[in-house]
């Protein structure tokens, strides 16, 4: 614990320093009631801290927080006009769609952030902005998989019978992947690759990401389903010494789809319907998608930064290049449903 304390601050001290090159190109607050932004987050508390610091250091507005593990939509919902939540942050497009869906965003649009973000990683409306993302890739075991390249099509192919290691299908890391899937394909190729890929599992859909890199070590699959950040926190230390092992052991590929990209998942960020302080509010984005302070982000949560200009951790930018999906995250979210129904049908589970 002392270890990951001292890095954060470190990554911290580091933020600070990005931000003060940073203070003649922010947006001037009015001084009235805008010397404070409050953040709700479902983020663990420690991740966006960095940030948070760098923010108030570089514009005087003071950043208050509060951690909000589950059912952010339905607290800001019950607060209702008297809530002083300025940002809603969250993980996975999901939840996003589901605060604007509850009515407690508001739409927020201005150059930088148009500029910043690319059109496929925000909301149409401007009710949501992506703030870093993670890839959902193929872990490998690297003595016996000899490939440069993988398709996530090619995950149902039968060369791979009872090769193949996948946490739970209803994960929603996995019910974004399908769904993803679903906009490429459509429904009937859809349901054939669910089935071609449960026939190719090793063992049941269980376990995490980390559970697939450990299963490759013990032989049990040759490919694994898990997400790029997981590579990062293994190979990185954080998790003991264990997982170190397990991620400095497995091989790692970008699939893509067949024409398309690597599939994403996203954190964002939101500003709230009845934000008091809203013109902090939008500063704090425009902020945080400065180059600057996505590379802070981004490291601090080992995950890729949302502009192409900012620098990435460096054991991120070892797993290669990455080739965003161009599809919409407002397209792979209205087909979560779907994607759901679609597992559960087929018995993946099982």
């Amino acid at each position: 614990m002392l270890e990951y304390r001292v890095s954060r601050r470190l990554l911290a001290a580091g933020a600070l320093v990005l931000a003060a090159g940073l203070l003649s190109a922010l947006p001037t607050i009015p001084a009235r009631a805008q010397q404070v932004v409050n953040i709700y987050t479902t983020r663990e508390p420690g991740l966006a801290a960095p940030l948070f610091e760098a923010f108030t250091k570089a514009t005087g507005i003071e950043v208050k927080s509060v951690y909000i593990k589950d059912g952010l939509a339905e607290r800001v919902k019950a607060e209702g006009a008297s809530s002083p939540a300025d940002i809603l942050m969250t993980v996975d497009v999901g939840n996003l769609l589901d605060v604007v869906d509850a009515g407690v965003t508001q739409p927020v649009e201005t150059p930088t952030l148009k500029a910043a973000i690319p059109a496929n990683l925000r909301d149409p409306a401007g009710n949501w902005y992506a703030l870093s993302l993670r890839a959902r890739l193929v872990y490998t075991a690297k003595d016996v998989v000899k490939l440069d390249a993988i398709t996530y099509e090619d995950l149902a192919d039968p060369r791979w019978k009872g090769k193949v290691c996948i946490r739970s299908g209803q994960h929603p890391y996995n019910v974004g992947l399908v769904a993803a899937f679903l906009v490429h394909h459509g429904e009937e190729k859809t349901e054939a690759w669910l089935r071609g890929l449960k026939a190719n599992l090793a063992r049941k859909a269980a376990g995490g990401d980390r559970e697939g890199a450990r299963d490759i070590l013990g032989g049990i699959c040759d490919l694994a389903v898990g997400n790029s950040y997981y590579v990062g926190l293994m190979r990185s230390g954080k998790g003991g010494p264990d997982q170190k092992k397990w991620g400095d052991g497995i091989g790692v590929l970008l699939p893509t789809f067949a024409g398309g990209g690597t599939h994403v998942n996203v954190s964002g960020a939101a500003v709230a319907k009845n934000a008091p302080h809203k013109d902090a509010a939008i500063t704090f984005l425009e902020f945080a998608v400065s180059p600057a302070m996505q590379a802070v982000y981004a490291r601090e949560n080992m995950e890729y930064p949302v502009i192409a200009e900012a620098s990435i951790d460096p054991v991120i930018a070892g797993l290669g290049k990455l080739k965003v999906d161009p599809i919409s995250l407002v397209d792979i979210a209205k087909n979560r449903k779907r994607a759901s129904e679609l597992i559960d049908k087929v018995g993946f589970d099982n």
